[in-house]
């Protein structure tokens, strides 16, 4: 049986990190964290949560570790954007005004696909993880997922875009409105965080979101996040 936690050297490796500063951040309490028997042991789901509101912060090089330090099985090319992002999970425009109409729209692209065996679960899934706390970046973009990953509901790990003609209330950084949604499921952490991080370093690159929105179609949104994918390389 696996175990839910991680050890301070297995931590170091998720987090692609020397110890020395993994164990500072640990010490001044910015990783969360407990001691079993004098020993450090770090819950694998506090972590995941804790690396969720972290990665809108990271820069540029600080996600490209974060990204090669997750070994996943279910990527298969080195980006997980290219390898689980398909033409028709890309809807522009999204039809959708208001925050719950926006998720249930995401999850109703994603099942396109028929990876999606649990629609209704899923869709409540990340209904609970904005009420946990919102998943908004910082430019009007959101990438909502659930709280924990749901093998049983999902076949594949998958990627769903969408853009609304307007922004909507999404209760993002600073309470900005926000008409990008990239749509995360996944079957394990690894592959999760993995992503997380390469659409942080996507959104990063200089005139990737102007071109996103400038995109008039759903495949001209897909050859754009796909042409950015591919310049950003590993």
């Amino acid at each position: 049986m696996s175990r839910d936690y991680y050890t301070i050297e297995e931590l170091t490796r998720q987090l692609g990190k020397e110890r020395r500063l993994v164990e500072k951040q640990v010490s001044r309490g910015n990783i969360p964290g407990r001691r079993v028997a004098g020993v450090w042991r770090f819950n694998k789901t506090e972590i995941t949560n804790w690396l969720e509101q972290e990665i809108p912060q990271f820069n540029q090089a600080d996600l490209a570790v974060l990204e090669r330090s997750q070994h996943s099985t279910e990527v298969a090319s080195h980006s997980p954007v290219s390898s689980l992002l398909h033409p028709d999970l890309v809807k522009v425009p999204l039809d959708a005004g208001t925050k719950p109409s926006v998720l249930k729209q995401l999850v109703e692209t994603a099942g396109r696909t028929w990876q999606v065996f649990d629609s209704s679960a899923i869709l409540q899934a990340v209904r609970q993880r904005e009420d946990f706390a919102s998943t908004g970046f910082d430019g009007g973009i959101a990438v909502p997922h659930p709280q924990s990953r749901m093998p049983d509901a999902l076949g594949e790990p998958l990627i769903a875009f969408g853009r609304t003609l307007s922004g909507i209330p999404f209760g993002g950084p600073r309470r900005q409105l926000t008409d990008m949604f990239f749509l995360v499921l996944s079957r394990d952490s690894n592959t999760h965080l993995k992503i997380l991080a390469r659409l942080g370093r996507l959104f990063q690159t200089p005139g990737f979101l102007d071109e996103l929105r400038a995109a008039e179609t759903s495949i001209d949104a897909y050859h754009v996040i796909i042409e950015a994918d591919a310049a950003l390389g590993e």
